[in-house]
């Protein structure tokens, strides 16, 4: 009995240990995970080697594969599309001039949200030190368009719980609030990526994240039709 024990448990280890499709299954995907993060960070290795060397044929590939998510970003951001125009342009040329600083850890387009959303508080500081007085652009009426572009994540969303009503209540929620929506939403970034984009704790961003969320359904459920509450 004892020896029948033994030879049960012998194969049984046997299976667990060689033939397990669950084992293999994970080890597979393991390997592609590891794989895609090794292409991913040699891509990153090489998009900072050519900007070390002010390389402008890989900032006009740079601005090819990411000037509609910037643009899009900066008119989330601002509100204003003539002020993310302008932002856009000026992000593009502070990649030039200092792209040597990316060192290829990070993921490009965290290091290039960054630089933009710095331009941008850049712009609103100088905006409060000319004048105090001045009206903003808040007192008046903002009209929110998105770039054109492949279909993200975000925009798949505004088609279908309808694109005006929703882009109208993006703008009716807290700045931080709107921007961790936008990056998680619109851009796909990780939570720990917005994090460093926004330079704020990763509990921050998910409490933004959390509060934006609920402030934009009820805002969307205030706003329901008659017909719509049918539903």
């Amino acid at each position: 009995m004892a020896w029948q024990r033994l030879k049960n448990n012998s194969s049984q280890t046997r299976i667990f240990s060689h033939g397990n499709p669950v084992c293999e299954d994970m080890s597979v995907v393991r390997a592609e995970v590891l794989d895609k993060a090794e292409q991913a960070g040699a891509a990153n290795a090489e998009i900072a080697t050519r900007l070390k060397r002010r390389d402008a044929a890989m900032v006009a590939e740079l601005i090819e594969l990411y000037q509609h998510r910037l643009l899009r970003y900066l008119v989330f951001l601002t509100g204003n599309r003539d002020l993310a125009e302008d932002l856009f342009q000026e992000t593009w040329l502070r990649v030039l001039e200092r792209g040597s600083q990316y060192d290829g850890r990070a993921r490009f387009d965290t290091w290039l949200f960054a630089i933009a959303r710095n331009l941008m508080l850049d712009h609103a500081r100088k905006r409060v030190m000319k004048s105090l007085d001045e009206p903003t652009s808040e007192d008046s009426e903002r009209t929110l368009e998105i770039a054109s572009g492949d279909p993200s994540p975000f925009e798949n969303f505004l088609l279908r719980e309808n694109a005006a009503r929703v882009s109208e209540a993006l703008l009716q929620l807290s700045a931080p609030s709107r921007e961790v929506l936008v990056l998680r939403f619109h851009e796909d970034l990780p939570l720990e990526e917005i994090a460093s984009v926004t330079h704020a704790p990763l509990s921050t961003v998910k409490s933004r994240l959390y509060r934006g969320m609920s402030a934009l359904a009820d805002w969307l459920r205030s706003e329901q039709t008659p017909l719509e509450a049918q539903r």
